[in-house]
This record gives C-alpha cells, structure tokens and sequence, in this order.
C-alpha cells in the first residue's frame, strides 16, 4: 500500500502525503506506476464521454486539460525543460544546468505549444468509440515507460528527485507492468493492440538513447519528456489503427 500511495503522490495531484519514505521505497513504487496510468486513463475516458456534446475542438481541450488537472502538468514540466536543454549544440554540464534552471526559454514554450496542438489534433481526430480506449492506453503506456527507462538507465546527476526511482527500480515492476500494459492493449484493441504496443516502444528507445549519449543517463525531465512522447505516439498510431 506504501508503494502505491507514494505513486499517488508523485503522479497525480491527490492529496496524499507520505512523509516517511526510504530509499528503496521509490524504487518499490515503481509497481504502482501502470495501474495509477489506468486511474488516470478511466477518468480521461470518463471525461470524454463528459463532454461528448461538446464541439470537436473544445471537447478535445477539455479532456486535455483534465489531464493537466490531474498530473499537476508534472511531465509537460520535465518536457518544456528537456526542450530547452536539447536544443543547439551543448555540452552535458550545460545541458543539465539549463534543465535544472526554473525558467522556460523560447523552445520549452514551442515544444510545449507543439505537443498540446498535436494532442488536440489527435483527440479530435479520434471517433469517440475509440477515443476511450486511446486515453485508457495512452496514461497506462506512458507510465509503464517511465517504469521501463528507470530500469535501463542510469542516473545523469548527482543528486535529484529521480535518483533513487532509477538506482531501486526492480526488474518485477518491469516484467509485471508490462505484462499489464500489454495484456490491455490485447484486451482493448485485440492484436492490433500487440502491434501498437511494440510500434509504440520505437520512439522511445530511439529518444532515450539520444538523450544517453548527449549527458549519459536519464534524469526526472527527460523522464518526463519521454513519456509525454509516447502518450502522443499512441494517439498518432490510434489514428491509424482505428
């Protein structure tokens, strides 16, 4: 239960309050991750069918800014950041300090402008009787991943919020969530959901990888920026898949 509230707490905007956490507790976590995407996903899903009355276009910004609500924008944080820092030809020190520093510059803003607009498009290009089971994928897949680089990374920093997610991360909360997070594109879109899902990793090792030889690990922005790349690679391929 401890592992689940600490996910909770650190995925979403619910007030919960662990104050008593070791180190290895973040790592433990990590099992949690899936099933509080499902949460997320359940009420982005239940959202859509909320404001399914609505205009194409103010229905899908809507449903945007629920998830906004709920994740507190955690992951659009570490993507407008990753934006900054990636951008131009820098070292990895100035990398690092660029994605540490609190104020986003003009490709944080541009990076962030383009993947709202890209959800929005996909949203709205969705047919509702797929659009549920898109959102539902989309939050669960998404944290899988964070699950998954934490587990094939290694830390870029010294020291920060990540650290210890990547140093306790388990080959259980690995295999377990992915098992769930396959088995429900299975269930969901039957064996095209299969495809989706393996479809669905290529960009992210593709990024993770870069990201690696440009400061040699994974840091809780780049975390983020992934897994806000993957939750637009599953609306973009549900486009197609439909």
């Amino acid at each position: 239960m401890k592992g689940f509230l600490i996910a909770l707490q650190f995925l979403t905007i619910f007030p919960v309050r662990i104050k008593s956490m070791e180190e290895k507790d973040f790592g433990d976590s990590l099992l949690y991750f899936p099933l509080i995407g499902l949460l997320i996903g359940l009420l982005l899903a239940l959202s859509s069918f909320l404001f399914s009355f609505l205009p194409q276009f103010l229905k899908a910004t809507l449903i945007l800014l629920t998830s906004i609500i709920i994740t507190g924008g955690i992951h659009l944080d570490g993507f407008a950041d990753t934006c900054d820092g990636f951008y131009g030809k820098k070292e990895k020190e100035k990398i690092l300090e660029i994605m540490r520093d609190s104020h986003i510059g003009v490709m944080g803003v541009t990076g962030l402008i383009f993947n709202l607009l890209l959800k929005i498009g996909f949203i709205m290009a969705l047919p509702q009787i797929i659009l549920w089971k898109a959102l539902i994928l989309m939050a669960v897949f998404s944290r899988w991943v964070q699950v998954l680089l934490c587990n094939i990374s290694s830390y870029a920093r010294k020291e920060g919020k990540a650290k210890y997610f990547i140093e306790y991360a388990s080959k259980r909360s690995l295999y377990l969530g992915g098992g769930g997070c396959l088995a429900l594109f299975l269930f969901l879109i039957q064996f095209k959901g299969v495809i989706l899902f393996f479809f669905s990793l290529l960009p992210v090792f593709l990024f993770s990888s870069y990201v690696k030889r440009k400061i040699g690990g994974m840091t809780g922005d780049t975390i983020g920026a992934v897994s806000e790349l993957s939750e637009v690679m599953i609306l973009c391929y549900m486009c197609f898949f439909k």
